[in-house]
């Protein structure tokens, strides 16, 4: 992209409206560029890229374009005001192309970017028609534990990063490492594919440390995976995944954080080649007994798959001609799992074990996992297990407690009863409430209510 950037300054021994600015300078590892540190001032927008290697401020009153694959290096800290708008400029939409803009905090660095409902932080494209993958996404990189046996570079970055890409070490584990605060946080329209099965997603958390606080994020409309953990020990709540091309939430490589409040809707007009689910978690991709065994802990979602048994069955939809729905939940590659208080609807199978590769039928039943409480409809089969993505068979999931409720209905919504879970209303989502004299609600089985998800968000 030919454009000529409008470059971050800094403004030297100058008070504006009572606020000290800081004076410091430094020079990124992108041809020489100026990088801000500190506080800045005055407003007009502006463009980032490169490595920043010392604090920067970002105001409310700005617009900002992260013009490349931007890092956060060497220790420094990003601070972004409630507010905030940060856009991403326009990668080449493809396979293996470029990325766009994106941003990366690498392990050691922070961010801090605390929103509220009524002025939550954006992170979004730089087009005036935006869509799913037009910039790269948010990557947090952290030094908590995960089972890979050596340091790891993150997925998805193409080339030779201009600062640390990895996550992890198995010689140093802070798992109470502290990357910063996300927090009344919306990233839209992200998403890069490097190669099949190698992509950046709305937001990556590799490595992330339990001092980390997440809180109040949707991911809109990626192009990969919403939100995607790699190990690590961070604890995540109230996030919302909204049409995600892939999954809703992906947990893998050891990630033994929880998920607590949470919703997730189908983008009902496309489906990835590698099949759309709302949960997929593998301990890694070849089902080995690495430890710490990925073990995701679940607590009050809920998932909503499309509206009806011919949509979820699709094999050709778009965008790539080869695009399908999976399952509610796909638990793998000798996955553990915990996932409780929940609601499941709207695919074709519900919470489905499979054994393709590691997992075997007398672990689950051992009473090692956790499935409690939980709705669940599956227009075919509800609970299942299956070998090799070619053969289900259902199963009863007594894991631990036998509260779950299970059906097949052809309206995915006569069992579980949300409110309306299929009409989408801006900034409202009181439709994927379970309704109010439901046996879901009874139960406490619900993810969704006007006190959290409702005006900072986008259906």
């Amino acid at each position: 992209m030919n454009k000529k950037p409008l470059f971050v300054t800094v403004l030297s021994a100058l008070t504006v409206a009572g606020i000290f600015l800081a004076s410091s300078c430094k020079k990124d590892q992108h041809g020489g560029r100026p990088v801000l540190a500190g506080t800045i001032a005055g407003c007009g927008d502006s463009t980032i890229h490169g490595v920043i290697t010392s604090d920067l401020y970002l105001q409310a009153c700005k617009t900002y374009t992260l013009d490349s694959l931007v890092y956060v290096s060497n220790g420094a800290k990003l601070t972004i005001q409630a507010g905030t708008t940060i856009k991403g400029a326009l990668g080449s939409g493809k396979e293996g192309g470029y990325p766009g803009g994106g941003l990366i905090i690498t392990r050691g660095s922070k961010i801090i970017a605390e929103g509220t409902a009524s002025n939550p932080i954006i992170f979004t494209s730089a087009s005036n028609n935006p869509k799913s993958g037009d910039w790269a996404g948010v990557v947090i990189l952290g030094r908590a534990t995960t089972n890979w046996p050596s340091l790891t570079r993150v997925e998805g970055i193409p080339g030779t990063p201009l600062a640390d890409a990895n996550y992890g070490d198995p010689n140093v584990r802070i798992d109470n490492d502290n990357s910063g605060i996300l927090k009344y946080v919306r990233i839209e329209y992200a998403g890069y594919a490097l190669s099949a099965n190698n992509e950046i997603n709305g937001l990556t958390l590799a490595g992330v440390g339990s001092g980390t606080v997440l809180d109040y994020i949707e991911v809109y409309k990626a192009a990969d995976d919403a939100f995607e953990f790699f190990g690590g020990t961070v604890n995540a709540s109230h996030l919302v995944a909204v049409d995600a091309l892939d999954d809703m939430f992906d947990t893998d490589n050891g990630y033994t954080g929880s998920i607590t409040y949470a919703l997730g809707l189908s983008d009902t007009t496309r489906a990835d080649q590698s099949q759309s689910n709302g949960f997929e978690s593998d301990n890694d991709a070849q089902g080995s007994n690495n430890t710490p065994i990925t073990r995701p802990k679940y607590n009050y979602v809920t998932i909503v798959g499309v509206p009806s048994a011919s949509l979820a069955s699709i094999a050709n939809g778009q965008p790539s001609g080869s695009g399908k729905y999976g399952r509610a939940a796909h638990l793998r590659r000798n996955t553990e799992f915990e996932i409780s208080n929940s609601i499941f609807t709207g695919f074709r199978w519900g919470i489905s074990l499979d054994y393709a590769l590691g997992n075997t039928l007398g672990k689950y039943n051992a009473g090692v996992d956790v499935f409690c409480n939980n709705y669940v409809d599956g227009f075919q089969i509800p609970t299942s297990k299956e070998l090799n993505f070619t053969s289900f068979a259902a199963i009863a999931m007594t894991v631990a407690c036998t509260s779950n409720q299970t059906a097949n209905s052809t309206d995915p919504n006569d069992f579980v009863q949300l409110n309306s879970p299929f009409v989408r209303v801006p900034n409202d989502p009181f439709n994927y409430q379970a309704f109010v004299a439901s046996p879901a609600a009874s139960a406490g089985a619900f993810a969704t209510d006007a006190t959290w998800a409702d005006s900072w968000t986008r259906f």
